[in-house]
């Protein structure tokens, strides 16, 4: 059965605003925001925690399958760091948001992030991990590299990931 409606993924290095900008798009647009991380907790897929970094070991096979019905309904916006794990199948559109050094590294301070989490997301930002990454993962097409550094830029984004919406709708109308 097809969807009726799209799935979007919103990644990029923690700090660059995904969380922000799926609720904002949430909110405009009806879709379901789905946060990977509280995914990953709540219906405990992991495999534990990582004292160095703070965050959980995901179990990637438990965090599909936990997902798999939402998903496949459509409608969704996928908020996570990373978007490999996720199969084009389930994908219409992946969102890579980025963000220059200073303000990122402001950011993950003011997170409290450890040093070896910080300047491990500051290099993966400044060399491109995440962008290319979904390069290599999605058709060419359906990535879209997007500034996030004020909240100007959010606001334009989230109006251009709306204006995409609306002509997936258009274009999927007679499927």
């Amino acid at each position: 059965m097809a969807r009726t409606s799209p799935n979007i993924v919103i990644t990029g290095t923690p700090g660059v605003g995904k969380t922000t900008h799926c609720e904002l798009l949430a909110e405009r647009t009806g879709l379901k925001h789905l946060s990977v991380n509280d995914i990953v907790k709540d219906r405990e897929c992991h495999e534990g925690w990582d004292e160095e970094y703070e965050s959980w070991i995901v179990d990637e096979d438990k965090l599909l399958d936990a997902m798999e019905e939402q998903v496949l309904q459509g409608g969704c916006i996928l908020d996570w760091h990373a978007c490999d794990l996720f199969p084009k199948s389930w994908v219409d559109l992946v969102v890579v948001l980025r963000v220059d050094s200073m303000t990122l590294y402001d950011r993950l301070s003011a997170r409290k992030y450890p040093e070896i989490k910080l300047q491990e997301n500051l290099d993966s930002e400044i060399m491109e991990v995440l962008l290319q990454e979904a390069r290599d993962s999605y058709d060419e097409e359906i990535v879209v590299e997007l500034q996030s550094n004020t909240a100007d830029d959010m606001d334009v984004n989230v109006d251009r990931i709306e204006a995409w919406l609306k002509q997936w709708k258009e274009n999927n109308a007679a499927n």
